[in-house]
């Protein structure tokens, strides 16, 4: 489990809801905050292929991966999924829950990466509210989450998030 902590998105970003606990269930199905718009950078991408050890072609060799079957470099599938833990998430990707001390990623349920994330694409997520469980000093909430590609007709990584809201 990791510690989240989500804030306020900048100007560019609708606001999120301010939500109570007891506003949730009611909200199962809609859609609940969008994120900001995140650039994706060959630097990034570079970053990532070092922090996991995965240096294929088609992320970091410019000039291999053009002869390749996305024409330039691609994002590593798994940079963009870790998207949802900093930059969507942070970035006004869930609400703000009234009296919440603490969120945790509890897990994820489904994940598919249906599109390619080429080097320079615009990605924002999408956070639909999935379900809400009441524990003991806690809300367990899922959310579904859309990747969304600038210009693109398919999203770049579909996931349930599962998260821990400590009240």
């Amino acid at each position: 489990m990791s510690a989240l902590t989500p804030r306020a998105p900048a100007s560019s970003a609708p606001a999120p809801r301010a939500l109570t606990p007891e506003d949730l269930p009611a909200l199962v199905g809609q859609e609940l905050a969008v994120s900001e718009w995140v650039t994706v950078t060959q630097e990034r991408i570079n970053l990532f292929a070092e922090a996991t050890g995965d240096h294929q072609f088609i992320h970091v060799d410019p000039e291999k991966a053009a002869q390749g079957p996305f024409g330039t470099t691609v994002a590593h599938g798994f940079m963009s999924l870790s998207m949802l833990a900093g930059d969507f998430l942070t970035g006004g990707g869930l609400p703000q829950i009234t009296g919440a001390r603490l969120f945790l990623n509890y897990g994820l349920n489904r994940v598919r990466f249906p599109a390619p994330v080429r080097v320079g694409s615009r990605l924002r997520s999408h956070a639909t509210l999935q379900g809400v469980e009441q524990g003991q000093g806690y809300l367990q909430i899922t959310v579904q989450n859309t990747i969304e590609i600038g210009g693109e007709a398919k999203p770049a990584c579909t996931a349930e998030s599962v998260f821990r809201v400590y009240l």
